[in-house]
């Protein structure tokens, strides 16, 4: 059978290059790349990571971490900020396969994270990062609150633990006293809470209870002439009512016996008058010669 004869294929001429197009990729290229290194450099100043070369290339970074990996526990903080400049230097995708390749698990690159995080305030001469010693305690110190940190290192003391304890302690002691640490703490801010509960209910109950009114000088005027009155009414009604029953009974008796009395009941009224002209003259009191004055205890809303 014979062969058909297979057609040719046409050639298509390549589109001409646009010199504008191109240079203007390319300048979009080092524009994201001028902004992811600014980036990287502003997350490294922030962390105090010192740049290897002042370089922000990833390659170099990675080099850098997987060597601080092998040093103290300044070196440890070291690679959580080294870390951190690594992912913000990293596209996305190329953190995770990174911390292949440096043989750090994800959980404990958090952890190197969370470290140089919470102990970015502390220079490589710190006393306390001495005390912590290695990367086992460095890790078990992640339950302190920043405040505790600055404590500690500041003081060297936050609640029941100290420098030196952290600088002796076992990695399995150290975390007993942490816990400890936070127990109490938890115990205290549970004291707390509960303080601030009742004055809250107190503040509540306050501002539902009616405001003390204050009398006006007027109502207080009143309200002292009334209980003065009372005091009145009870020295008048032993006058008019015992006195005058008693200087009957001496009447009655004067009419029995023929003794005189009189006398005697009136040195007893001169006294009660000398009295009242003592209160006269003492609060220097008007006389006054309106007869109204005389029914002055029935006036009491004067």
């Amino acid at each position: 059978m014979a062969r058909t004869a297979s057609k040719g294929v046409e050639l298509v001429e390549d589109a001409p290059l646009n010199a504008e197009v191109l240079l203007a990729q390319h300048n979009q290229v080092a524009v994201l790349n001028e902004e992811q290194e600014t980036r990287v450099r502003a997350v490294a100043e922030q962390l105090g990571y010192q740049l290897p070369a002042d370089c922000t290339d990833p390659d170099l970074i990675q080099r850098d971490i997987a060597a601080n990996m092998r040093r103290s526990v300044e070196a440890c903080l070291e690679v959580g900020r080294g870390l951190v400049v690594l992912k913000t230097a990293c596209d996305h995708g190329q953190f995770l396969p990174r911390l292949e390749v440096l043989g750090i698990e994800h959980s404990v690159a958090k952890r190197f994270i969370q470290s140089a995080t919470k102990f970015a305030c502390l220079g490589g001469n710190a006393a306390l990062t001495k005390a912590i010693g290695n990367q086992s305690k460095l890790f078990e110190m992640l339950v302190l609150d920043d405040e505790e940190i600055q404590e500690l290192e500041l003081t060297g003391q936050t609640g029941e633990l100290s420098l030196d304890d952290v600088a002796t302690m076992s990695v399995k002691e150290l975390r007993k006293a942490l816990r400890e640490t936070r127990q109490d703490k938890e115990a205290q801010g549970r004291v707390l809470a509960d303080k601030n509960a009742r004055i809250d209910e107190l503040a509540t109950r306050l501002a539902k209870q009616p405001l003390i009114q204050v009398p006006t000088p007027d109502e207080a005027a009143k309200k002292l002439r009334q209980e003065v009155i009372g005091i009145a009414f009870e020295a008048e009604a032993d006058i008019s009512g015992k006195l005058r029953e008693a200087f009957a009974t001496m009447a009655v008796h004067t009419e029995e016996t023929g003794t005189d009395h009189r006398k005697f009941q009136s040195g007893l009224v001169r006294q009660l008058e000398r009295l009242l002209n003592d209160l006269r003259a003492e609060f220097q009191l008007p006389d006054s010669a309106d007869g109204d004055d005389l029914d002055f205890f029935q006036q009491q809303d004067t």
